[in-house]
């Protein structure tokens, strides 16, 4: 009996033995998981790029060089052009080509402070004007251009030497300059250059020519000064001995 050797014969063609194709292994790149994280990140690399090249984009606008007081003349010398990112802000805020003649403050703007685009108008927007004062008592050092203050009067009364009590004649006045008296021959005070509404200029001149005691006061910042004659020594209603007379070298008459 012959022997029959059993031959194996390998697959060809990718068959196996039962003569079936085996299914081939599908490319990475087509696997729907691995296009998806590609446009993933994709997308956060533009999220990234547009995040950071918004940061960066600046628009040049107008900045106070010095402070400017309530009906100043707005020049080019009185600004100076900064690039920063104001991004939807940016329309509040005054940019270099609005700057044209005649545009003037209607509020303090700070030194370095932008200028806003509801801070500034025309001249026909502005009420304020400016009067020299003096102040019988002297104004605290920090007192300085743009601070607020109050004005007060003290008028003289029928008797010489007297004075009524004081009121306050201007409450919302803006230093433009301050003028401080030193030295030994000083009398105290300091006189001001005062930015006021302009229905109170006939009150403030009225006041002058009557010899009133004018005194200025702070509005902000610790605690206010008091005008001549405005402590209960001199309140007749708490049993003073009436006002308090001016300060030397102010004339009563």
């Amino acid at each position: 009996m012959s022997s029959i050797s059993s031959v194996h014969t390998p697959s060809v063609g990718g068959r196996g033995p039962s003569g079936q194709a085996r299914p081939g292994r599908r490319a990475f790149w087509a696997d729907a998981r691995f296009v998806i994280g590609l446009l993933l990140v994709a997308a956060s690399i533009a999220g990234v790029w547009f995040v950071v090249g918004a940061a960066r984009q600046t628009t040049p606008v107008l900045a106070a060089s010095g402070t400017l007081v309530p009906g100043q003349t707005i020049t080019s010398a009185d600004v100076t052009v900064v690039e920063v990112a104001l991004g939807q802000a940016q329309t509040s805020y005054l940019s270099p080509e609005a700057l044209g003649d005649g545009l003037v403050a209607l509020r303090p703007i700070g030194a370095g402070e932008l200028l806003p685009t509801g801070g500034v108008g025309g001249p026909d927007r502005s009420d304020r004007t400016s009067v020299m004062v003096r102040s019988s008592v002297d104004v605290p050092a920090d007192v300085a251009r743009g601070a607020a203050v109050e004005l007060w009067e003290s008028r003289p009364a029928a008797e010489p030497g007297v004075y009524e009590t004081p009121r306050i004649l201007v409450s919302d006045a803006v230093v433009a300059a301050v003028n401080r008296e030193d030295g030994v021959m000083a009398s105290g005070g300091a006189s001001l250059e005062l930015v006021i509404d302009r229905a109170h200029v006939a009150d403030v001149l009225s006041a002058i020519a009557a010899g009133s005691v004018l005194s200025a006061v702070p509005t902000t910042g610790g605690e206010q000064a008091m005008p001549p004659g405005s402590d209960s020594a001199s309140d007749p209603a708490a049993g003073g001995a009436g006002p308090a007379e001016p300060p030397a070298g102010e004339d009563g008459e």
